[in-house]
């Protein structure tokens, strides 16, 4: 496992520093260049949004033509209305499988390898969050780390609450996963 994670660092056209960059400048106030979706019910909002705007500033070309899309388009430059995107871009259970099974197949663009240890996460890696009926439901970037007794621990920064570097463990989180991210 270690040495696939190697290679994955080694190939990668990801910048880190990039997504990261972004994500610290709209985590709390969000780009108005895209559509904001805000909290609806229980469900939804714009955690995945962000994501894939971070992936995005991060080199992450938008895919609108494979069996694994992502992409956001704007319609109407003066409102959000004709503004079109795809399931990926912004529901996290499909973020997760889209770029799980872009990974898995090794196809070109954004992707990740799922991990089985946080510590393995770096800078604009992504951690997604598992609810208890086993549906993902939240999306964030690890954005800095900080030490709590010599151990390294990420912390996030995701929208649906907007939040900057915050930890990463979430009480209500039934499983996290953990994706490390390439292009």
């Amino acid at each position: 496992m270690y040495f696939y994670i190697n290679q994955f660092r080694q190939i990668n056209n990801y910048s880190r520093n990039d997504a990261v960059r972004y994500a610290k400048t709209y985590a709390i106030n969000p780009n108005p260049a895209y559509r904001y979706f805000s909290v609806h019910e229980v469900g939804g909002g714009d955690c995945s949004n962000f994501i894939s705007q971070c992936l995005h500033a991060g080199g992450a070309q938008m895919d609108f033509s494979s069996n694994w899309p992502w992409w956001y388009k704007r319609g109407n430059l003066n409102n959000y209305n004709g503004d079109t995107w795809s399931m990926s871009w912004t529901v996290a259970h499909s973020l997760y499988w889209t770029l799980k099974s872009r990974g898995a197949l090794s196809l070109p663009g954004i992707k990740a390898a799922e991990v089985s240890d946080v510590s393995i996460l770096d800078l604009g890696d992504v951690i997604q969050y598992e609810e208890e009926i086993g549906r993902i439901i939240h999306s964030a970037i690890i954005t800095a780390f900080t030490y709590y007794g010599g151990v390294k621990t990420p912390l996030v920064s995701h929208h649906t609450s907007n939040s900057l570097n915050a930890p990463y463990l979430k009480p209500w989180a039934k499983k996290m996963h953990f994706m490390k991210i390439s292009i």
